[in-house]
Parts: C-alpha cells; structure tokens; sequence
C-alpha cells in the first residue's frame, strides 16, 4: 500500500514534514531548540496536538506544536474578516445630454454627490444626437462644468474624450 499523495492546501503537519532537523516551539511558545524533526512529532504526540511547519522557508524550518484544527479554524476566521473590511470600487454611470436643464442637472449632481460619498467612481456619459454633433464644444463646456463643481471632492481620471457619438469623463472620490 502506497502512502497518501502530500496534501498542499496549508502547512506541513506530523508524518508531512521531511526535513531532518528542525527549530521547536513548544504549545506554550517557548522555544526548545533544533532536534530532529521524529523527536518533534514525538514530543507533539504526547502532549496531544499536532507539529505544524509555520515557517518552511526558514533554516531550519520552524515548526510549533498545536491543535492543527484550531489553527485551521484560526486562519480562515482571519481571511473572512480581511475580505469583509475590503471595499470594492464599482464604477458607477451618469448620463447626460448637452441640452440638460439645470433642475435635471441638480438631481444628476445629487446621485454623483453620493456615488463619491460610497467610495464609488462615476464615468460621465455626455451622449449627442442627431444635429447635437455638430456642437461638441457644448458638450465639452457641460463636462467642465462637473469637473469644476466636482473638484473639491473628486479628482478627474479620465480626461473628457470624444469616443463615436459620445463624450466621456471618469472622476475617482479624493
């Protein structure tokens, strides 16, 4: 009978660790000095816990003596808790005409105030139509509007650029 392939989903534990030597940290976190890595799994054995390889890359390899459960448990309370504090920015899209009325301007500025305040980036969307081509200096004159009424809480990204028949314009919250 074969022995069972490696497991490589986490540390090195007991029977797992093939170095001869290694650097023993005992359940109290005392060190105990290099003694061969039998002796270590010996020593973990008789406490009732498990030898687990911490620091495999070190000279010798540091290994401490644990519930190998627990310190499973440990870790991966420690990576939900990283991914729960992490903010994803999403990129949110405000559309505007170059003929916009002020009133539907404020409420655009308004949705844009609180984009900004969630952390969240706005990519202005300036969309002509029909004979509105012809005038993209009105468009342009509307997104430096933004730009200046912005400037205290947002930085410009992506400067305002003509892509087909649309004008475009990412500010990022300071």
């Amino acid at each position: 009978m074969q022995a069972p392939p490696p497991r490589n989903d986490g540390p090195r534990i007991n029977e797992d660790i093939r170095v001869p030597k290694v650097l023993l940290i005992d359940q109290n976190g005392e060190k105990q000095g290099i003694m061969p890595t039998a002796a270590a799994v010996e020593a973990a054995l008789e406490v009732g816990l498990d030898l687990v390889e911490v620091s495999p890359n070190s000279d010798p390899p540091v290994c401490k003596i644990l519930d190998y459960g627990k310190y499973k448990f440990q870790e991966q309370k420690k990576k939900n808790e990283a991914r729960k504090r992490q903010k994803v920015v999403e990129v949110k899209e405000i559309k505007l005409r170059p003929n916009i009325d002020t009133h539907d301007y404020d409420v655009k500025a308004k949705a844009m105030h609180r984009f900004f305040e969630e952390g969240d980036k706005v990519k202005v969307t300036l969309r002509f139509r029909g004979r509105e081509l012809a005038h993209p200096e009105l468009g342009m004159k509307l997104l430096q509007q933004v730009k200046t009424e912005f400037e205290p809480i947002a930085k410009v990204e992506y400067e305002p650029r003509m892509e087909g028949k649309q004008m475009i314009m990412i500010l990022a919250p300071r």
